[in-house]
């Protein structure tokens, strides 16, 4: 066996037919990182004449060397001891020889899925790769609790064909409607109305209109990546409103009544939030009334959503901060929930951390993505194959490599 460098269609093919095969390993993804500053090549492990591995390795150049990242892992068998141990060994001579002080990888291999009841992980078999890869010389990083790694550790996903909107949380559920009363629709836009997008991030992501425009634009070209806006829809907003002013107006009546002839402390609770609703909605005919009448456009929420195989994931969301009452990132991801069922498999809903203290700052996010009941699952973590042990060490003790990686 031996390691070679693949052309792209040697290496395009192998992705596409491998099970743990993800759109991190792709043509796409190596052009993406290229215009932050990486090279990048493709490897395969061969046997004879037949590919049994592979792998995109992106690289820079740190201080006299270089070091390597391998995005989601190598594409090999990591349950195979003899395997690994080769096509390791193999790597490790291949890039000595170009200088390289180490390779990253953290492999899409779940080791463990979350008890939703307990809200702790239970591991599986996946749990000896672990073994297999220190055996190997793989030194194995602190396990991040939030989003300290290059790529999440924790992902949320759901299975699309078993998507069920009375399974989510009820606080979900009530988001989701609070969106489509207020007159919310998703909305496939286009790269001209990316920095609606850029807009809504540009407090949560170090990142410019620029790299929005990259993604969308390598992933494009092959039809991979769709992207997203939510609009108001104030004809809608209206209609909406007027029917649960009416309902309301009703209800209150109904209400007053009562407190004529029994007013007790239920009855007096909900002639005072049936009051609140009335003059909630009687705002809410007055904004719709106001941009109705106005013409104005409204954009709300926006997401980048990558397709590969039978996989969607939503890379990049956001929605304005200022019109939080809209309850627009709800609606958004059940949209795209709801758009893409009967087409893929899997929704991945990207990151949550590990922590689920209702203290850790990220508490918000995993309450608002575990209210779609995805399955919750842990990765195996980060990775380092060193190639040369003392300018590895150097780069630890230095702080460079901290700082490089703080970067990403």
């Amino acid at each position: 066996m031996y390691i070679k460098e693949l052309s792209l269609e040697e290496f395009n093919r192998f992705v596409q037919n491998n099970i743990i095969g993800n759109f991190y390993q792709s043509v796409n993804y190596a052009m993406l990182k290229a215009e932050e500053g990486y090279e990048y090549e493709y490897i395969g492990l061969v046997d004879n004449t037949d590919i049994i591995g592979a792998a995109l390795i992106l690289y820079k150049r740190i201080g006299t060397t270089h070091y390597g990242y391998s995005p989601r892992g190598f594409l090999i068998d990591y349950s195979n001891p003899y395997l690994l141990e080769t096509f390791t060994n193999l790597v490790k001579d291949y890039y000595k020889k170009k200088n390289f002080a180490f390779i990253k990888i953290n492999p899409e291999i779940a080791i463990g899925k979350l008890n939703k009841h307990t809200l702790n992980f239970e591991y599986n078999e996946n749990y000896n790769v672990i073994n297999n890869l220190t055996r190997c010389g793989y030194k194995k990083l602190k396990s991040n609790m939030n989003f300290e790694a290059l790529l999440p550790r924790i992902n949320a996903i759901v299975n699309l064909g078993e998507m069920d909107i009375d399974k989510f949380a009820k606080n979900t559920r009530n988001k989701i409607k609070k969106g489509i009363r207020k007159g919310l629709v998703l909305e496939k836009a286009d790269q001209s109305k990316i920095g609606i997008l850029a807009r809504f991030l540009k407090d949560n992501l170090n990142k410019d209109t620029y790299y929005y425009n990259d993604l969308y634009n390598v992933f494009n070209k092959t039809g991979d990546v769709d992207y997203f806006l939510v609009k108001v829809n104030y004809k809608d907003y209206l209609i909406n409103s007027q029917n649960y002013y009416n309902y309301e107006l009703h209800k209150n009546s109904l209400l007053n009544d009562k407190m004529l002839h029994k007013a007790n402390t239920n009855i007096i609770n909900a002639k005072m939030n049936s009051d609140k609703s009335l003059l909630s909605y009687k705002n809410d005919i007055a904004e719709a009334s106001k941009y109705l009448n106005e013409n104005i456009d409204t954009y709300v929420a926006g997401a980048m959503v990558i397709k590969y195989d039978n996989r969607i994931t939503i890379q990049i969301s956001g929605f304005d901060k200022e019109l939080k009452r809209y309850a627009a990132n709800y609606f958004l991801y059940f949209a795209i929930l709801a758009h893409y069922r009967g087409k893929y498999k899997y929704a991945d809903l990207n990151g949550i951390v590990a922590d689920f203290d209702k203290d850790n700052p990220y508490h918000g996010l995993n309450r608002f993505k575990l209210g779609f009941n995805p399955d919750v699952y842990e990765y195996i973590g980060e990775f380092d194959l060193v190639i040369n042990e003392s300018v590895y060490n150097h780069l630890l003790k230095s702080g460079i490599l901290a700082k490089e990686l703080n970067k990403e």
